[in-house]
C-alpha cells in the first residue's frame, strides 16, 4: 500500500513541478532577468567610480556554463519538477504516515490538509522570516550563514508543526476539536514567533564591506559618487516585491496541484470512507 501511495505523490509531484515552472517561467523568470540586468550595471557604474578615482579596477570574465536562455528555459523547468518530484514524494510518505492517526478524516480531506500544511511549514512560515532574494539582493559573505539560518527555519516550522498536531489530539478529549484545533494553532505561532525573533536578520554589513564602500543593507540603495550626486538608482522595491510575490505564487500553484491531484487518486485506492485506527484486539481469555 505506501508503495502505491507514494508512487502517486511522485505522479502529483511532477504534474505539479510541471505547473509550477510555466507559473514561474511566465511571471517570475522576467523579474530574474530584470535583477541581473540592475546588477550588471551597477557593477558597471562602481568600475566607472573607482577609474574615477583612480582606483585599480580588477576585471572579472566569468564565462557562464550554460547561457541565460538555458538557465531560464531548460534549467528552471529541470529544477521545478525535480523540487515537485521531491514535494510529492515527502507528501506522500507524509500522508502514510498521517492516514488513520489524525482523525477520522477522508482521504480526500487528509490529502488537502496536508498540502496545506506543507506549503505553510516548508515554504511559507521560513519565507516570513527569510524572504526569496532575487540576484543583487544580499551580500555574497553571508550566504552560507543565510542558508543555514532559513535551514533552520525550514525544520523548525515542520518539528513545530507535528508537536502542534499531537498536542491537538491530546486536547481533543478535553476541549473538543475546535477548540483543541485553536489551542494548538495558537502554541504554534507563539514558539514560531519567538524562534523567529531570535534569530538573525541580514540587514546589516560587516566591517569589511562597509570599509569598501558598498550599500548598507540587504537591498541595493542608490550608488552616489564623492559629491554625494547618485549615478545608479537603488533596487527598485516593486521588482523586489513582485519577485516575491511571484515565487510564494508558484510555491502555492505547486502544493495546490500536489493536494488537488492526490486526492482523487488516494480516495479512489483507499474509499471514500473516513480512515480509522483499528485498536488492537485484546488476545481472547483461555
Amino acid at each position: 500500500m505506501e508503495k502505491r501511495i507514494i508512487a502517486r505523490g511522485l505522479l502529483a509531484g511532477a504534474l505539479a513541478g510541471l505547473a509550477a515552472f510555466v507559473f514561474a517561467r511566465i511571471f517570475a523568470e522576467p523579474r530574474i532577468q530584470d535583477a541581473i540586468d540592475y546588477e550588471s550595471g551597477r557593477h558597471e557604474a562602481q568600475e566607472a567610480l573607482d577609474k574615477a578615482a583612480g582606483v585599480a579596477v580588477a576585471h572579472e570574465h566569468d564565462h557562464e556554463l550554460f547561457s541565460r536562455t538555458i538557465q531560464g528555459n531548460v534549467g528552471i523547468g529541470v529544477g521545478m519538477i525535480a523540487f515537485g518530484l521531491a514535494m510529492g514524494a515527502l507528501f506522500a510518505v507524509a500522508y502514510a504516515v498521517c492516514l488513520g492517526r489524525v482523525g477520522n478524516l477522508r482521504p480526500r480531506s487528509l490529502a488537502v490538509l496536508l498540502a496545506g500544511a506543507g506549503f505553510m511549514t516548508l515554504y511559507l512560515v521560513p519565507f516570513f522570516k527569510y524572504p526569496a532574494n532575487p540576484p543583487a539582493i544580499g551580500h555574497e559573505e553571508t550566504i552560507g550563514q543565510r542558508s543555514a539560518f532559513y535551514l533552520i527555519m525550514v525544520l523548525a516550522s515542520v518539528l513545530f508543526m507535528i508537536l502542534a498536531v499531537v498536542l491537538g489530539q491530546r486536547l481533543k478529549p478535553r476541549f473538543g476539536t475546535w477548540n483543541a484545533t485553536l489551542l494548538a494553532a495558537a502554541a504554534f505561532v507563539v514558539v514560531i514567533g519567538v524562534l523567529m525573533a531570535l534569530l538573525p536578520a541580514f540587514g546589516e554589513l560587516s566591517s569589511n564591506v562597509a570599509e569598501y564602500g558598498h550599500h548598507a543593507t540587504e537591498t541595493p540603495l542608490p550608488l552616489r559618487d564623492p559629491q554625494r550626486n547618485i549615478v545608479f538608482p537603488g533596487f527598485d522595491a516593486d521588482l523586489l516585491f513582485e519577485f516575491r510575490l511571484y515565487t510564494v505564487g508558484a510555491q502555492l500553484l505547486l502544493w495546490t496541484v500536489i493536494g488537488l491531484v492526490f486526492a482523487p487518486m488516494a480516495e479512489r485506492l483507499l474509499g471514500a470512507r473516513p480512515v480509522r485506527t483499528e485498536p488492537a484486539k485484546a488476545p481472547a481469555a483461555a
